[in-house]
């Protein structure tokens, strides 16, 4: 079993330090952590060090030491960014969660036409939260120590100009009147950016199609089966990540 994560603000060198806070409560009460046993710290940024905890004190105060030195995790060589069409409900946070464990670098909220759920005024502010503290959480849970980014939601407009940019773009699609390529057997960049979109349960619709194939995102499928669009852009992450060489 590797050692547990913790987040802070800036990752400590040096003999000793004390995690406090909501962290310090988390490691101390709820993680029950003894002398002796190992965790990690880190920004969540790719910055992170391995210390020993010394002592728990009170509630909330874990003494940490042995932080001899802060090592830094390098970005991947092929990117992976997720735009997520916006799911009903709690789905939201199952996508962002289990696309964070499953390893995925950016994700993407997107107000699609046929997305039932609205991100509107001080909701869609609460629902960002809600994401990002998913995608933080998950992000320990799974000891990453570069957590994935969550953007602020972005129009159709705003995807295709994300999708322009990309080094392979790519929409998540099954149609009988459109051809989709196997994600499994897309050829992929050695390095750069990819950009994937998971539409709505009602699926991408043809204008949104027409918009991001000018932006030069192509039609990809995943199998024979329907995901729904909480779970499919976790299983295409996976397809994707297996075929770069980072699950090797």
């Amino acid at each position: 079993m590797t050692a547990p994560v913790f987040v802070v603000e800036e990752v400590p060198a040096g003999p000793e330090f004390v995690l406090d806070g909501p962290e310090g409560r988390h490691a101390v009460s709820v993680k029950r952590l003894n002398p002796g046993e190992d965790v990690v710290l880190t920004d969540g940024r790719g910055h992170w060090a391995e210390g020993v905890v010394k002592a728990a004190e009170g509630k909330d105060r874990l003494v940490v030491m042995d932080l001899h030195s802060v090592e830094e995790e390098p970005q991947p060589e092929v990117r992976i960014t997720v735009v997520q069409a916006l799911p009903k409900g709690d789905r939201g946070e199952l996508a962002v969660e289990t696309m964070t464990e499953t390893g995925v670098d950016a994700i993407v909220p997107w107000q699609a036409s046929r997305c039932i759920t609205q991100w509107r005024g001080d909701r869609g502010a609460k629902s960002l939260a809600k994401w990002r503290a998913t995608a933080r959480e998950a992000g320990k849970q799974s000891r990453r120590v570069r957590f994935p980014e969550v953007a602020e939601a972005l129009s159709t407009k705003q995807v295709a100009a994300l999708l322009a940019d990309a080094d392979l773009a790519m929409v998540l699609h099954e149609d009988r009147d459109t051809p989709s390529e196997a994600l499994a057997t897309a050829e992929l960049p050695k390095a750069g950016s990819v950009v994937l979109v998971v539409g709505p349960e009602g699926g991408v619709s043809p204008e949104e199609l027409a918009v991001f194939a000018e932006a030069g995102a192509h039609p990809y499928r995943l199998g024979r089966s329907v995901l729904r669009t909480s779970t499919a852009g976790t299983a295409a992450v996976a397809v994707l990540l297996a075929r770069t060489g980072r699950w090797s």
